[in-house]
């Protein structure tokens, strides 16, 4: 049975097991993960068979453009070694009944969802999403989720029920969210486990039908947004309303911390696992000799991790938990911001994946991508538009009001018009974003120069808390 397709949000709430539920809840998590890495080898085995065959590789010589032949031929090759999400799930049936532990543990839905996950798993790698596919330690296994709210997991009368096994989460009667997701139906329900400072805790997610609750702070206004996205800060102009908003502004990096416990656990490696390691040899840096560690062996190596180490790498992982949520918070503020002042998003493609591999830890930082993906879902949901352009065909930070293109250093963040006009390079880029034709991906200057008198006071005011805004975290850094 499919899922809905209506629109849906999640209601998490917390709950505090007791040692027999830990267990229970364990061991079925331990059956869940042992049968989703059984169904994610068979999927890749039967993947593997159909890409190798030769019906695949006539059905790939077919025409593009003759979509319906093409499709039934990729169909017919899947269907020879039996490639589909239907007999993935059988195969998952067979396998829960012949190891019965895995059958008594999981019930029918469940075994169906986990079949469902590797299939799409290994589907990804055939259409060339994904490079490889991961098979599932039990520290990387966290959560489990139900096909629908009558069978298997499901949620009744305000508690979890997965068949003799009955949780009561502790609910906050007085949040107004978790009030709103317990008004609204639930499609399914989603169990799952997070590492908070070395400690397990437990969540159930409530799949609800329905719009997400939202503060009255937090509206969405009808206008149009042009954007810039740098690597450090998003740029908007809005119909009445302009700003330049830094990333994770004032989030903790914990960069000192993490490199003290790094150097520690590497320290704990070296002295447990010695035989991993070359010999330590002796280096001139300068006019002096110093000696440098050996580096790793080539090649598979056992590792033992003490439980020095095992501690340190928990006090690792909570720090760049707490960094990471910090980060996501304070830039779902600036989502809401710029969605406060409208809800038609205009913005240029950008690739933030080419940034990651030049720019590495500050994009990891930053989250710019997140921040783009939360504009769009956000803007479509409220009945808006998410539109993005092309950047070599419009060429934003390089265009003039007069239409001239002059190629200027990423450097240089000031904007120097050759009509007299001196502005940030940020702002009048998404000053320029909101008069793109949507069709055609041009730029209607005529609007541009028309608007300019009236928006300047509000890009200037914008540029002006901008630098504000430096001037006082340089304060207290």
């Amino acid at each position: 049975m499919a899922k809905s397709k209506t629109s849906s949000f999640i209601t998490e709430i917390p709950w505090v097991v007791d040692s027999k539920q830990q267990k229970e809840l364990l061991s079925r998590f331990q059956a869940a993960r042992q049968l989703y890495n059984a169904c994610l080898n068979e999927a890749m085995a039967r993947m593997n068979l159909v890409r190798n065959s030769e019906a695949f590789q006539q059905a790939k010589q077919i025409n593009r453009e003759a979509k319906k032949k093409r499709i039934d031929a990729f169909s017919a090759a899947r269907r020879s070694y039996r490639y589909s999400d239907y007999d993935i799930q059988a195969y998952a049936t067979i396998v829960s009944n012949r190891s019965k532990w895995i059958a008594q543990l999981l019930d029918s839905n469940t075994q169906q969802v986990l079949a469902t996950r590797a299939f799409r798993a290994s589907e990804k790698v055939m259409l060339g999403r994904a490079k490889k596919v991961r098979y599932k330690v039990p520290s990387r296994f966290r959560s489990v989720e139900g096909k629908t709210n009558k069978q298997g997991i499901r949620w009744k009368n305000h508690q979890l029920v997965w068949g003799k096994l009955i949780l009561t989460p502790d609910i906050e009667h007085q949040n107004p969210v978790i009030q709103h997701g317990l008004n609204h139906p639930v499609k399914y329900v989603r169990l799952l486990w997070r590492e908070l400072n070395g400690k397990q805790r437990w969540y159930v997610q409530l799949i609800n039908e329905g719009q997400p609750y939202q503060k009255e702070k937090n509206y969405v206004a009808d206008g149009v947004i042009g954007l810039d996205i740098n690597i450090s800060n998003i740029a908007f102009v809005g119909d009445n309303k302009a700003g330049l908003l830094p990333f994770a502004d004032q989030v903790p990096t914990y960069e000192s911390e993490i490199k003290a416990l790094q150097r520690q656990m590497q320290r704990s490696q070296r002295a447990n696992n010695q035989e991993n390691y070359e010999a330590d040899f002796s280096g001139q840096v300068g006019r002096k000799i110093v000696v440098k560690k050996g580096k790793v062996k080539s090649g598979k190596r056992q590792w033992k991790k003490s439980k020095t180490y095992q501690k340190l790498a928990r006090k690792k992982r909570e720090l760049e938990r707490r960094k990471s949520a910090y980060a996501k918070s304070q830039n779902r503020r600036i989502v809401n911001e710029i969605l406060r002042h409208g809800n038609q998003i205009k913005t240029e493609n950008i690739s933030v994946k080419a940034w990651q591999k030049r720019y590495g830890k500050a994009i990891s930082a930053k989250s710019p991508g997140f921040v783009q993906s939360e504009l769009a879902r956000k803007a479509v949901n409220a009945g808006g538009q998410f539109i993005k352009f092309s950047t070599s065909r419009t060429a934003l930070s390089q265009t003039h009001l007069t239409g001239e293109r002059i190629k200027k250093k990423l450097s240089e963040r000031v904007h120097y018009d050759q009509t007299g006009v001196v502005m940030h390079r940020d702002l009048f880029s998404a000053y320029l974003s909101r008069y793109i034709n949507n069709d055609e991906d041009n730029l209607l200057l005529h609007l541009a120069q028309s608007e300019w008198e009236r928006l300047e006071p509000i890009l200037m005011q914008a540029w002006k808390d901008f630098q504000i805004n430096c001037e006082q975290l340089g304060a207290r850094l």
